[in-house]
């Protein structure tokens, strides 16, 4: 007779692969989130790209567009050999422990790669911040040199001390009632006030652009434009996308009860504090200049997000209201700030940065949950234990402030005598000569808009090719007679230049041009010129001409005389050859 079955057996047999099966999947939902999030986080680095790449002249755009796609590189490299062991390396010593991880070096005995991943995507972000605040003169060996030192040294070591379990900023100070640790839930001081403090250094340090500021510092400062307000705004808008996944990728797990509810209220305030941060600024702009400006609210926009980080995971959403209006408010102040010390910083990397990483920091010990605004009001709604709850949080308010001057402190004491050394080598900065022509043809022998890839080979008042096919069907009304021009003489930058002098309203309303000397003025005013009539089409277009039987003809055009030479007048005979060939 067959033995009875062991149902308990197969029952608990049963239970634990069930478990196995839901540690499992728990493992693979966590991994796919993070690497999802992580994802759009390296989609940041191409709003780096963008945003940089308007607010910088064009001779200058393939320069900034390299250093950005090198961030993503060089970060990668310096995060897996050193990086990710100084950050979240094991550390039996727990003296040691405090400051530094030291095992797992070029990942050895590691296999947690979607948490290395989202973390080198945070190191590149820390980089990238820089390149902003140095860009149109930096020398492409100082670049590489920060790049490398941040992303491999600065920041992880930055992580350790407030992300890893037994970094000091994170231990905190326990006392009584008072037990105080770094809270920072996404980067606002790690990721962000880092990179804004090493970005004022290295502005401070390089020295502004040539043209940027007047010899006579009671005169008003020069703005150097950007080639591209779509570029700009197209990067602020991905920029934008990619904080949603910043912060409310933070979460890092997915799976436990709750866990969902705290992503998704991270990405909400994530959003909110960027939006009250941006229409306190635009209005702010309104108000003193009498414009709706866009670039500067998308800034502001930024500032907000990034304050946003550290406490968008518990702080209610009318919270935002507080922290999106100190961002935008405390972004005005320092871009102004800026300009009256005379540090030039084409992208507001300080302000955005640096301005937003702090409030972050303190606004998240003040409207937080357990933030000095709650427990003001549980004291004042009769609390037994509300003293201990305003003593708690006014000590996590101070703790906060410590952490910040710690990051800003080891920052800028790592970063300064680099910078200082690459000065006094000459690799800080590039010459004179290479920064007013540009540094994409120079540095890279690449331009970004090379003009010989516009237009075609049809050249204006042309005679057309003796043929009997019949064109004139393929051609628009009042074109049958010639062919459209590309002028390969001319720059993009002297149509700009065109452009902005030919539709300006008045002479008050001429763009601010740098000049070495007054033949260069000369120089340009007539190329301007020359360029100007090669816009128009038919003769009668053209401002004013005299005799057209002379050798000459006087152009005129705003605020300059230019004799250029007469278009020579087709004879009978070739109009006739034209008219058959049309």
């Amino acid at each position: 007779m067959a033995a009875a079955p062991n149902y308990t057996a197969q029952i608990i047999m049963l239970q634990q692969e069930i478990d196995e099966m839901k540690e499992d999947f728990s493992e693979n939902d966590n991994a796919f989130f993070l690497c999802s999030m992580s994802l759009i986080i390296f989609l940041m680095q191409c709003g780096f790209a963008f945003l940089e790449a308007g607010a910088v002249r064009s001779k200058n755009t393939t320069n900034i567009l390299i250093k950005n796609l090198l961030d993503s590189c060089i970060a990668i490299v310096g995060y897996w050999a050193l990086g990710w062991a100084l950050a979240f390396g094991d550390c039996p010593n727990n003296t040691i422990g405090l400051f530094v991880g030291y095992s797992q070096f070029f990942l050895a005995n590691f296999s947690n790669y979607p948490k290395f991943f989202f973390q080198y995507v945070f190191a590149a972000t820390s980089a990238t911040i820089v390149s902003g605040a140095v860009a149109e003169r930096c020398e492409f060996a100082n670049y590489i040199t920060y790049c490398s030192v941040i992303s491999t040294l600065v920041y992880p070591i930055l992580t350790h001390w407030g992300w890893h379990p037994k970094g000091w900023m994170a231990l905190g100070i326990t006392s009584g009632v008072v037990n105080t640790h770094y809270d920072d839930f996404a980067g606002s001081g790690v990721v962000h006030l880092c990179g804004g403090s090493i970005s004022f250094l290295a502005a401070y340090i390089i020295g502004p652009r040539i043209g940027r500021f007047p010899e006579d510092e009671d005169d008003e400062s020069d703005e150097i434009l950007g080639h591209s307000v779509p570029f700009a705004a197209l990067g602020g808008f991905i920029l934008m996308f990619g904080f949603l996944a910043f912060n409310g990728g933070s979460m890092a797990d997915i799976v436990k009860p709750g866990e969902g509810h705290i992503v998704a209220l991270a990405m909400v305030n994530t959003i909110l504090s960027g939006a009250f941060a941006a229409l306190t600024y635009l209005i702010a702009h309104y108000l003193y200049h009498g414009k709706w400006t866009l670039l500067l609210t998308i800034n502001a926009c930024l500032a907000g997000m990034v304050s946003s980080c550290a406490g968008c995971n518990k702080m209610e959403p009318w919270a935002c209201i507080f922290v999106g209006v100190g961002a935008g408010l405390i972004y005005l102040t320092l871009s102004k700030v800026m300009i009256r010390w005379r540090i030039d910083d084409p992208l507001d990397a300080f302000a955005v940065h640096a301005g937003g990483g702090f409030w972050g920091l303190t606004s998240v010990a003040i409207i937080g949950h357990d933030g000095v605004v709650y427990a003001i009001g549980n004291t004042i709604g009769g609390a037994t234990d509300g003293g201990d709850q305003i003593a708690q949080a006014f000590a996590q308010l101070g703790w906060q402030w410590v952490c910040a001057f710690a990051i800003v402190t080891w920052s800028i004491l790592w970063m300064w005598p680099i910078f200082g050394l690459l000065k006094k080598i000459g690799k800080l900065r590039v010459s004179e000569e290479v920064e007013i022509n540009g540094l994409d043809i120079y540095k890279h022998g690449e331009s970004a808009y090379p003009l010989h890839a516009y237009g075609h080979g049809w050249h204006d008042f042309e005679s057309a090719p003796d043929t009997k096919v019949n064109h004139s069907k393929h051609l628009p009304v009042g074109r049958k007679n010639r062919i459209m021009s590309v002028h390969p003489e001319m720059s993009l930058e002297q149509l700009a230049s065109v452009y902005d002098r030919s539709g300006s309203v008045g002479e008050t309303d001429q763009p601010k041009r740098l000049f070495m000397n007054q033949m260069e003025r000369r120089k340009s005013r007539m190329i301007e010129a020359n360029a100007l009539s090669a816009l128009y089409l038919d003769d009668n277009e053209v401002p004013e001409r005299k005799n057209t039987n002379s050798k000459t003809v006087s152009l005129q055009v705003p605020t300059t005389i230019v004799e250029a030479p007469e278009t020579e007048i087709l004879t009978t005979e070739e109009e006739k050859k034209e008219s058959n060939w049309m």
